[in-house]
């Protein structure tokens, strides 16, 4: 097991380099306050969690209601069975999972909950590259093992803004089926601050820039990326559209079709397995409909991720802002060819200590 890098052992400080101290909050700290004040107004509410109440952001809900906050121990199918069973009471539980260990609960998100058709929302914690915690805990397959469930609906939120108004939405209508929520560990980008939430159409992306001939279909917090290429691109008078799909099930379909209809060149970028992820579900949305396009998808490759900074292994595995910027000028200048990350890592091999 990989669940932590190196440290000091005399102060148990981490050695690796973290992240940039962006002045925004975390996805779980956004988490924890948001739906303690939903629960205070949604007395159906319940948080579930298989021992991760502290960095789920969970304590001091758990503090406040210790009736409706459960810790079942480091035990994953029960956790979600349990909330299956809430559901099935007309209770509205919130099942709290890191993405690597919601694969331990496969068979019973299928058969307890999805066959059933119940209203639990998983709030799916550490999706996508989680850093010095190695292999064994990046959430890289989520999206792939969720897109072919019957019944359930996915998201992952690109800001802040965005995750807590889809955690408002997913108490404030009625579900008709299981619904994920994937975000990263760490910080996030915040949009304009607003005390009001807002609910979000299912199933829904939006379209943050026009441009002409190549279009970026993003999903997540990467996105920030692609709308930071966008601008550094406008310098070079490249103007590239950017959409932010929001949902990888359902795709919206209507914004999918102003895609194809609109741009020759699509680039994915997403926070997860390139192989059955969102922009193999772009992919087989263009050949049902008879598009012709080409199209680039990036995200992480068919091996198991490394342990590396956040920023470290986006690098390596060619999506971060600059390996979208080199894969549309290719495009621009018609040099349609796999490219490669710069970095010199081995594919097995570990960043050293910094």
């Amino acid at each position: 097991m990989a669940c932590h890098g190196k440290f000091d052992k005399l102060t148990g400080e981490r050695l690796e380099h973290q992240l940039p101290q962006l002045h925004n909050e975390t996805f779980q700290q956004v988490l924890g306050e948001t739906l303690t004040q939903l629960a205070r107004r949604n007395s159906r509410i319940m948080a579930i969690s298989p021992a991760m109440l502290s960095g789920s952001r969970l304590t001091a809900m758990k503090q406040q209601m210790p009736n409706r906050v459960f810790d079942v121990g480091i035990c994953e199918q029960h956790a979600v069975t349990f909330s299956a069973g809430l559901a099935a009471d007309g209770l509205l539980p919130f099942c709290f999972i890191y993405s690597t260990f919601l694969q331990r609960a496969y068979d019973q998100l299928i058969h307890d909950v999805a066959l059933q058709k119940l209203p639990v929302v998983f709030c799916i914690d550490r999706a996508g590259v989680v850093g010095p915690d190695g292999p064994t805990h990046q959430g890289a397959f989520d999206i792939a093992f969720l897109r072919c469930i019957p019944n359930i609906t996915g998201a992952s939120p690109m800001t802040l803004t965005d995750f807590k108004n889809l955690l408002f939405t997913a108490q404030d209508i009625a579900l008709d089926g299981p619904f994920a929520i994937r975000y990263p560990k760490g910080r996030g980008n915040q949009e304009k601050q607003s005390d009001k939430y807002k609910r979000l159409e299912m199933g829904k992306g939006r379209r943050l820039c026009s441009g002409k001939d190549i279009a970026l279909l993003s999903l997540g917090p990467v996105g920030q990326y692609a709308q930071d290429a966008c601008c550094e691109l406008l310098q070079e008078d490249i103007h590239v559209g950017h959409y932010d799909l929001r949902f990888f099930k359902p795709l919206d379909e209507a914004l999918l079709h102003e895609v194809f209809q609109s741009y020759s060149s699509i680039i994915t970028i997403e926070d997860g397995c390139i192989a059955g992820g969102v922009g193999t579900a772009v992919l087989e949305f263009m050949v049902e409909h008879g598009y012709s396009a080409t199209l680039k998808r990036l995200g992480l490759p068919d091996s198991f991720a490394v342990r590396g900074t956040q920023q470290q292994l986006h690098q390596l595995y060619y999506y971060d802002k600059q390996a979208i910027i080199a894969t549309v000028r290719q495009l621009h200048i018609g040099l349609i060819k796999p490219t490669e990350s710069c970095c010199s890592l081995k594919p097995n091999e570990s960043f050293p200590d910094s």
